[in-house]
C-alpha cells in the first residue's frame, strides 16, 4: 500500500460521513497517474501553490487601492486568512481539510488589478460579462502552464466556481470555504479601515459588537465557534442571532467604507483606465503576450485582451498603461565628441 493510499484508508476512518473523500473525488478534466505520495485533493493544493496567478495575487488590491502602508491587505494575504479560517472550521468539524485548503487558495486567482473597481470595469466593458469566480476557474482550466491548465478535480473546481454568489458548492468543504471568504473579508476590512481612519471602533454599533465582539479575534472567534456548533448534516449555518448579527456588520461595512468617498476615490479613475488599455489592445493584439495572442487566435481578441487585463497587478497595469499612453522623454545621441564633454541628457 502507497502512502497516498494509507493517507486515503485514514480519511475513510477518521472523516466525517459528510467529509469529500480523495478516493471517491469525481476526477479531472484529464485523467492522469496518481501520486504515490499525495491524494488528488493535495496535489491540487500543491499546483495553486506552484502556479504564476497564486504568486501575482500579492501585488492585488484587496479593499484600499495603492495604500501606502505595510501592513493592508493584499488579495494574497486575503487568500491565506480564508485558508487559515476555513481549515480551523474543516478541521474541528472532522471534514476533508486539504480539499477545504485548495478551494481557499485557489478561489480568487482570477481576481482583477484594482479589486472589485477593476472586476466592475471588465464586466462592463466585456461583451459577456466579468466575474471573478469564473474567471479563478478560468485560470486553473485553461491559461495555467500554457494553456495546458492544472488540471484539477472536479471537487476544487466546483468550489472555487461557487464560493461567492449564486449556486452552492457541492461539497460541504466548498460550503464552509464561502462563509470563510465572508469572516475574513469583513473582519480584515475593519482592520485595515481602522488603520487607514476611515473608521473608528465606537462606530461599529453596539447591538453588533454586543453580539460578536470588539476585535477582529474576538469576532472571528465568536463566528468560527457558531459555525462549528450550528453545522449538521454537512449544512453550513450559524445561530441566528450571531448570523443576523453579521448580516448588519455586512451592511455597515457596506454603507461605511465600501462605498466611502475617502477611502475610494482614486477607484473613480479605473473604470476609464481599464476603458483604454481594453480597446488599445483589442485593436492591437499582436502586442499582447505570446500566450495572450494564442487565447486570441483560438477565441477573440476580446477573450484575450480580458485574460491579459485581468492577470495584471496593480503595478504592471499602470506600468504598461504608461508605456502605451504616457509620452516617454527620449535621449538625443550626440557624437563622440561631445559625448566626452557632457555629464547629462538632453531629453524633451
Amino acid at each position: 500500500m502507497s502512502i497516498r493510499e494509507q493517507n486515503e484508508l485514514t480519511e475513510q476512518q477518521i472523516l466525517s460521513p459528510f467529509a469529500a473523500l480523495s478516493a471517491r473525488s469525481k476526477g479531472r478534466l484529464r485523467k492522469e497517474e496518481k501520486c504515490p505520495i499525495r491524494t488528488d485533493f493535495q496535489r491540487d493544493r500543491d499546483r495553486i501553490i506552484h502556479s504564476k496567478s497564486f504568486r501575482r495575487l500579492k501585488h492585488k488590491t484587496q479593499v484600499f487601492l495603492s495604500p501606502e502602508g505595510d501592513h493592508y491587505r493584499t488579495r494574497l494575504t486575503h487568500t491565506l486568512e480564508v485558508s487559515q479560517i476555513a481549515r480551523t472550521i474543516a478541521r474541528a468539524l472532522q471534514l476533508n481539510e486539504d480539499l477545504t485548503e485548495a478551494i481557499s487558495l485557489g478561489h480568487d486567482l482570477g481576481h482583477t488589478p484594482f479589486g472589485h473597481a477593476g472586476e466592475r470595469a471588465l464586466n462592463d466593458i466585456f461583451p459577456p460579462g466579468f466575474r471573478h469566480y469564473e474567471q479563478s476557474l478560468r485560470i486553473v482550466d485553461v491559461l495555467e502552464k500554457d494553456g495546458k491548465g492544472l488540471n484539477l478535480t472536479y471537487e476544487t473546481r466546483n468550489g472555487i466556481l461557487c464560493h461567492t454568489k449564486g449556486k452552492e458548492a457541492d461539497t460541504a468543504e466548498g460550503r464552509i470555504v464561502r462563509l470563510a471568504d465572508r469572516i475574513a473579508y469583513i473582519n480584515h476590512d475593519i482592520d485595515d479601515a481602522l488603520r487607514a481612519n476611515v473608521l473608528h471602533s465606537e462606530e461599529i454599533p453596539s447591538d453588533i459588537t454586543q453580539i460578536l465582539g470588539n476585535t477582529t479575534t474576538t469576532r472571528i472567534n465568536t463566528l468560527v465557534m457558531s459555525v462549528v456548533t450550528h453545522t449538521k448534516d454537512g449544512q453550513v449555518r450559524m445561530d441566528e442571532e450571531i448570523q443576523s448579527a453579521f448580516d448588519r456588520l455586512h451592511l455597515f461595512m457596506h454603507e461605511r467604507v465600501y462605498l466611502n468617498d475617502y477611502a475610494k476615490h482614486e477607484e473613480k479613475k479605473v473604470p476609464e483606465f481599464i476603458r483604454l488599455m481594453y480597446r488599445y489592445f483589442v485593436s492591437h493584439p499582436e502586442h499582447l503576450p505570446n500566450e495572450n495572442q494564442r487565447v486570441a487566435r483560438l477565441e477573440s481578441p476580446e477573450r484575450a485582451v480580458c485574460d491579459y487585463l485581468a492577470g495584471m497587478t496593480d503595478h504592471y497595469a499602470v506600468e504598461v498603461f504608461h508605456s502605451i499612453f504616457v509620452p516617454h522623454s527620449w535621449t538625443i545621441q550626440l557624437p563622440m565628441g561631445m559625448r566626452e564633454n557632457t555629464n547629462h541628457h538632453i531629453s524633451t
